[in-house]
């Protein structure tokens, strides 16, 4: 018996189904548990399926909501994470109140919890791996046009647009299948692009004020004052994360996002050099080539500036 199998007949099995994703969402992460919830939903009208986080999802509202329930309703449910490496990172940390847990990913398996634990890093997107398990499932699931949209977006979302090396041919296959629902993807693609003003001036300041250091590796600060300027919640701040990807000569980078307490959330992404390790040395973790992870002070973002220097350079020795 596949894993696959076993997570369906759990989902089968059980009457009250409650799905957690991890904090701070994107895409990938609401559209992997919404759609998820969605297609049990359509499969077994009779079971009650939830999707539960803390509090709302930003500026993602369009793509899904969550819904609000009790503690009672966690007892004698089937409890899935999707998307999420860690247990630290799970919204709403009641997603272990349930009778039986089971995790969904595609990042490294660091931290492999649950009952039944499914990961695959060779998935783009939770979104495609939830694809696949149900086409695994050989019409038993039932695929209706508000999941397609959901798992579309995960997928666009994971992949910057189909411009990162995790898109393979099953990822396009995927997304071709996808937009043979009834959505309307250019919707999607286009919210997905969109950002507000005060979004477009921090990107410029990305580029304004990026240290560019040897061997292409990249950095630089946002402080809590200007995002309190430019009138932004910590989630929007995430639309100048890839902003320079754009720069020919940048070959990594790390945007340090100061937080309430004055330490630093961190955001590292790389065109080729691995940057995963250097995340978990620093109480984060994620992709090879997209990863997070913490800052305490500036003593710190000066040893991760070091560390990615070094790796950039040896990468172009490489």
């Amino acid at each position: 018996m596949t894993i696959q199998q076993d997570i369906f007949n759990a989902i089968e099995q059980n009457d009250v189904i409650i799905i957690h994703r991890h904090e701070r969402p994107d895409p990938d992460a609401l559209g992997s548990q919404v759609g998820l919830a969605t297609t049990i939903k359509a499969t077994f009208p009779d079971k009650s399926v939830y999707a539960v986080g803390d509090g709302d999802v930003g500026n993602l509202s369009w793509l899904a909501e969550m819904d609000e329930i009790p503690d009672e309703t966690y007892r004698d449910a089937l409890v899935i994470v999707t998307d999420t490496a860690d247990t630290p990172r799970v919204a709403n940390q009641r997603y272990n109140m349930g009778k039986m847990l089971i995790k969904i990913d595609h990042h490294p398996n660091d931290d492999p919890y649950g009952d039944i634990t499914w990961v695959d890093t060779t998935a783009s997107s939770t979104s495609e791996l939830l694809m696949s398990f149900i086409d695994s499932m050989d019409g038993k699931l039932k695929l209706v046009a508000p999941a397609a949209r959901l798992f579309y977006a995960g997928i666009v979302g994971d992949t910057g647009r189909f411009m990162f090396n995790n898109t393979t041919p099953h990822t396009l296959e995927t997304a071709a299948k996808l937009i043979s629902y009834d959505f309307d993807p250019t919707a999607v693609n286009q919210k997905m692009n969109e950002i507000t003003l005060s979004q477009a001036r921090l990107q410029g300041e990305v580029f304004e004020n990026l240290h560019i250091e040897q061997g292409g590796a990249a950095y630089t600060i946002i402080t809590r004052q200007r995002i309190k300027e430019l009138g932004l919640e910590d989630d929007q701040v995430q639309a100048a994360v890839n902003t320079p990807s754009r720069l020919g000569n940048v070959l990594a980078w790390m945007l340090f996002v100061e937080q309430v307490d004055g330490t630093y959330r961190v955001n590292l992404r790389s065109k080729g050099p691995i940057i995963n390790e250097l995340a978990k040395a620093h109480n984060g973790g994620g992709h090879p080539l997209a990863s997070g992870a913490k800052a305490a002070d500036k003593q710190e973002i000066d040893q991760m500036v070091q560390e990615l220097i070094t790796i950039a350079t040896n990468y172009e020795k490489e």
